[in-house]
Formats: C-alpha cells, sequence, structure tokens
C-alpha cells in the first residue's frame, strides 16, 4: 500500500470496499476557505493514462489536470475559485491506454444535465428545511415486530412515473413541486400509504422509463433541481405518504459520456464476455465483486436514504444478477467454483447492501424484484438470507394475469391460479404487484386483460381489486388502473385522466379508493401477512363455480370471511359455513349492493347462512355476537 493511501483513509476504505459514503469523498465537493470557493474533484480511473477537469469555468478541450494519488486509480483535483460554481458544467477528460480521448459524466455527480449530453453540474449547496420529523416516528413505530408479527402495519402502494403521471397542456413534464402538490392529495384521497417511483436518477433516453441510469447520485433534471426533488418527498411525508424509490444496481446503459467503460477499458462492468453484457437490455452489468464498484453501489443507496429521506428502494431485476446464466445460452457462461449457476459475487454484495443499510436505516423497505424461487430472499443475513425484507411476488401476478384473461368458460381448468399461491405464500415476506411492467408492450392496461363485455370487464377488475387487497401480502398498484384506462400505459403523455368523465371509470376510481381505505381499516387484511395463521381456507376448491372464500385473522383473534366469484354466471343460494355467532353481517360488496344481516341457520351440517353471489364480484363479512362485537 502506498504512503498516500494509508494517510488517506476515505482512499483506503474506497479501495477496501467497506467506504460507504463515497459520494462525500469522490465526485466533486465544496469547502469554503474565507472568501474563496475550495472545489475538490476526485474520480476513479485507475486504466487512465491521464485525467483532466473540463468544464465551463476552465477550458472544455485539454482542461486542468488531475493528480493520481492511489495506484489503484484515484485521481484529484484541489481547484480554488473566487467565484461561486454551483450549477456550472463539467466532465472528465480520460486520456485511456490507447490514446483515445473520452469526455465522461462524474460517476458521482449529484446534479447532470438530462438528455444525450450528460454533462455533471456542480450542485448547489442545499438550504432546504425538512418538516417530515413526525412522519420517521411514524416510519419507525410501523417498520417493525408487534406481538411477534413483523411489519404488521398496512402498506398499500402506488406506482407512479413522474414523467407521465400528468403534464401541462403543451405536453411539457411538470417539475417536483407542481407534481407533489397534484399527487400528494390525490395519492392521499385514494387511500395509499406509500407511492413508488419509477426511477428518478439521471437517465438519457426517455424510452428507458428511467431503468437505465447514467448519473446514479443526481435526480433528473427534468423535473427541477435537487432541492425541488427534496421538497416533493418531504410534502409526501408531512401528509403521512412514505416514498419509495426504484433503484437499477444491476446494470447500466452504453452511453459514451456514462459509466460504460469508463476509463477506456472494462471498469464499472465485469470484464469477461460470459458476463460483461445483457443482449436484452443492450445494457452493460455491474461488476459486483470488485469493491470500489460495491462502495459505489452502497454508498448509492445510503445517499438516496439519507440526503433524500427515502423510505425504502425497490431494487430492480435481481434476478440478473444472482445467476450467471441470465440472459445466456449453454454454453456461454461460466460455472461458479461449485459447478452451478449462482453469481456468489452478486449474492454476496446483497447480503452486503441489505446489511449497511439497515445498520444505519433499521426501518427502511429493501424490495426485491425477484421472478425466480430463488430461496431466502427476504430471509436475514444471519440466516443466509439476501437480506431484503420484501419481495415482489410475481409468481402470483403471472398466474393471476392468464386466469383472468381466460374466458370464465374455461376458468375451471385454471382454478390453482387462485389457490395454488398459497402454498408458497409465507416463504418470503411478498408485495401482491400490478404493476407498471404488465401493462406495455401488448400486454394490455389491467382491465383490458379481461374477458367479457365492456361492463363485464369493470366488474371483474372491481372482483380481481378485491383479490388482491384481501389476499395475503402487501400491495402495489400502477397509477392509471384504479380507474380503468383502456390505453396500454405510454410513457411519453399524460395518463387519460378525461376518462374520470365516464361514469363507470369514475365509479371504478371511487370503489379503488373506498377498497383502499377498507383495507386500512381492518387489521386483519395486514397484521398477519407473513404469518400462516392469518389465513384460513374456507372453500378453496369450488373450481366448477369459479369461486374462492377464505378467512383473513386479526392478531386479536378478529377475522373477515372473504367469498369471490369469478364466474360469469350468478351463483344462487350460496352456502357458507360459520361459526357461532348471533348474525352475519355483509360489510363490503365490490358491485356497492346494500346488504342486510342474515341470521345463520343449523342442520346436520352444522351453522351455516345462504346469500347470493352476481357474477364477477365479491364480498367480505364479519359474524357478530350477541354484544355486536366480532365473534372470536
Amino acid at each position: 500500500m502506498h504512503l498516500e493511501e494509508k494517510n488517506n483513509l476515505p482512499v483506503y476504505y474506497f479501495h477496501e470496499g467497506t467506504n460507504y459514503s463515497a459520494y462525500e469523498y469522490l465526485g466533486c465537493n465544496l469547502t469554503r476557505d474565507g472568501d474563496k470557493y475550495i472545489y475538490s474533484f476526485r474520480t476513479w480511473a485507475p486504466n487512465a493514462r491521464a485525467v483532466s477537469l473540463v468544464s465551463e469555468f476552465t477550458d472544455w478541450d485539454r482542461g486542468i489536470d488531475l493528480k493520481r494519488i492511489s495506484a489503484k486509480g484515484v485521481w484529484e483535483l484541489i481547484y480554488s475559485s473566487d467565484t461561486d460554481l454551483r450549477c456550472k458544467a463539467y466532465k472528465f477528460r480520460i486520456l485511456t491506454q490507447d490514446s483515445r480521448v473520452l469526455y465522461k459524466g462524474d460517476p458521482y455527480a449529484r446534479f447532470s444535465k438530462s438528455g444525450s449530453d450528460g454533462a455533471s453540474l456542480i450542485a448547489p449547496d442545499s438550504n432546504f428545511e425538512w418538516g417530515d420529523s413526525g412522519w420517521f416516528k411514524h416510519r419507525a413505530d410501523t417498520v417493525c415486530v408487534r406481538d411477534g408479527e413483523y411489519l404488521a402495519a398496512p402498506l398499500n402502494i402506488y406506482e407512479v412515473h413522474l414523467g407521465s403521471f400528468s403534464r401541462h397542456e403543451d405536453g411539457s413534464f411538470l417539475s417536483y413541486r407542481e407534481l407533489a402538490d397534484e399527487l400528494v392529495p390525490y395519492v392521499k384521497s385514494m387511500g395509499y400509504t406509500h407511492i413508488e417511483l419509477l426511477p428518478v436518477m439521471e437517465f438519457p433516453f426517455d424510452g428507458s422509463w428511467g431503468y437505465q441510469v447514467c448519473a446514479l447520485y443526481a435526480p433528473t433534471s427534468r423535473f427541477g433541481d435537487p432541492d425541488d426533488f427534496r421538497y416533493f418527498v418531504d410534502s409526501m411525508h408531512r401528509a403521512g405518504i412514505g416514498v419509495i424509490l426504484d433503484w437499477v444496481p444491476a446494470h447500466f446503459p452504453k452511453d459514451g459520456w456514462g459509466l460504460y467503460e469508463f476509463d477506456g477499458q472494462p471498469l464499472y462492468e465485469y470484464q469477461g464476455d460470459d458476463r460483461k453484457e445483457s443482449r436484452s437490455w443492450g445494457t452493460r452489468f455491474f461488476d459486483l465483486g470488485r469493491e470500489e464498484v460495491q462502495c459505489f453501489l452502497i454508498s448509492n443507496a445510503l445517499y438516496w436514504l439519507g440526503e433524500f429521506h427515502a423510505d425504502g428502494l425497490r431494487v430492480d431485476a435481481v434476478s440478473s444478477m444472482l445467476y450467471l446464466d441470465y440472459d445466456r445460452s449453454p454454453g456461454e457462461w461460466i460455472p461458479n467454483k461449485y459447478g452451478d449457476n449462482r453469481n456468489l459475487e452478486a449474492i454476496a454484495f446483497l447480503q452486503k447492501l441489505n446489511s449497511a443499510v439497515f445498520a444505519k436505516f433499521p426501518d427502511a423497505l429493501m424490495v426485491a424484484e425477484e421472478s425466480t424461487s430463488f430461496e431466502g430472499v427476504t430471509h436475514p443475513v444471519s440466516e443466509g438470507g439476501l437480506g431484503f425484507n420484501l419481495k415482489w411476488n410475481m409468481g402470483w401476478a403471472n398466474d393471476f394475469y392468464k386466469y383472468i384473461a381466460l374466458d370464465s368458460v374455461y376458468r375451471k381448468y385454471h382454478h390453482d391460479a387462485l389457490n395454488f399461491p398459497i402454498m408458497y405464500a409465507y416463504r418470503e415476506n411478498y408485495i401482491l404487484p400490478i404493476s407498471h411492467d404488465e401493462v406495455v408492450h401488448g400486454k394490455c392496461s389491467f382491465i383490458n386483460k379481461m374477458s367479457g363485455t365492456y361492463e363485464e370487464k369493470f366488474l371483474q377488475v372491481r372482483a380481481s381489486l378485491m383479490m388482491m387487497m384481501t389476499y395475503p401480502g402487501k400491495k402495489l398498484l400502477f397509477m392509471g388502473t384504479e380507474y380503468g384506462q383502456f390505453r396500454e400505459w405510454n410513457f411519453s403523455d399524460s395518463l387519460e385522466w378525461f376518462m374520470l368523465d365516464y361514469p363507470m371509470h369514475y365509479a371504478l376510481r371511487e370503489y379503488t379508493a373506498s377498497l383502499n381505505r377498507f383495507y386500512l381499516e381492518n387489521p386483519a387484511l395486514w397484521e398477519k401477512d407473513f404469518d400462516p395463521s392469518g389465513f384460513t381456507w374456507i372453500y378453496p376448491d369450488l373450481k366448477e363455480q369459479n369461486l374462492i372464500a377464505f378467512r383473513r385473522n386479526a392478531i386479536c383473534g378478529d377475522s373477515l370471511i372473504v367469498v369471490i366469484s369469478f364466474s360469469g354466471a350468478d351463483n344462487n343460494d350460496f352456502r357458507l359455513p360459520v361459526g357461532e355467532c348471533e348474525k352475519i353481517s355483509f360489510v363490503f360488496d365490490s358491485n356497492g349492493a346494500e346488504r342486510a344481516d342474515i341470521v345463520p341457520e343449523h342442520d346436520e351440517g352444522g351453522r351455516y347462512i345462504k346469500f347470493n353471489i352476481p357474477k364477477f364480484s365479491g364480498v367480505i363479512l364479519k359474524e357478530i355476537n350477541t354484544q355486536g362485537n366480532i365473534e372470536l
């Protein structure tokens, strides 16, 4: 180790893979010396022959040279200025080993131009005053273990793409502040507990929806500056709404100004052809085994959770990290030392990431978008798991989408789409997602997945949303689904809010809001999401009727009965067994019908009630004792 590295702990820990605040050292950082502005510019480029700073305040051609300060490739320039350089543009000029000249954005830039230029901007000092201390107390009280149950709290997420939730009449983007002013009252009135934002980190290509990020530390300037984004998050928190950010540590695009072969050779990406590139996405995979890349990514996760008060990260494309043969044909990948297809470095990285996050933010949400049966995604690292606390239930989603797309006369042959998910529902801590991925590229909007007439599609959406909101697992719904937008989601245009002028779309949105509020008010639907005792089958196998019935149970012993029919025929005189109660109360009906309480009957088969289940509908019931309380 060089003497310079031994005396410079941030560099030493960066190369060791344990500098989890790397952005405070690398990139551009400002200090003051009297009237002088002292800017430190640092970057990691071990394969470069020379590195220079080029900018609008120096010279865009040759610039000023940085000095190499570590054997493993950290370069530094201390630049003194008489004037404030905030929001000034700059890049690093990299001279490669083969004498090429590359102009690169700063990987640690905290502000950046959007679009194809990629120039980094010196971030303005934040003078934002947060007002969300009350939210953080609420967060700590809910993301916890209570009465032996983990996350015994409602979690109902509204997934949002900021560029297409709403736009100005001329088609231009709303700002972060305008979006906050529109989204806060809407999300609150709809009964959501959190929003989840498709990636807001700077990205060049709108058509990637933000998933091809080039500047991971910079909120996209499409909607404003970093303090504008702080205003957005703070506004949500003041209203009691959490903010989860989509985060992409799996891959990055090959734009010339970005991370792609940053110093002329693969650096942030894997080097071998067996791992380096994704054919499907045309992107490069991060080298998750490299210590400096680990610092870059883990520091980035902590940066968004700390600097912007994010409540959690939804980690995109985890499967692509976990498997060596992901997007590979036989013979194109090399097995690990055990002879199988697990990416051991990626597994270790994800465990390291989640350990670092929860050490600093124990009440954060770390959500894995992982589509395989990989064991232990939400199990603790200490038990050999990856350490996430939630995972999208892609198995439930895929099976359910196929089921609802069938004509109802054929659904009886696929009844396992309704009952089989319980067989694995408690292996992980699941979120049930109806997400952006399922309403694009010819997959149809959610309402247009349904078979049947125009009116029947609305009935089936109501029944399907009831299914999602009452089945075990936390909830996520993509914007526009709540009112039944028929057109597939279009990232380049606003949602079709005019559809609310049509009575059935307006009524569907009001139904969704009512269902959400019912969910929030009833602990039986969320207290024991990750405990098998929170769910009991009544009728799992009524495939001829395309119907299921089950109980959801609260910690205190209260319960709700859920009956949902996906049949196109009315099921008259449906018989439901009940306990020793005075009467049964209908507390929610997907069709909005008012139903009177029913007094149970009794025969040799026990106590029961009979009632009608119309086609494509669901009801939720409570057993009431003589004192008017829920029968335990």
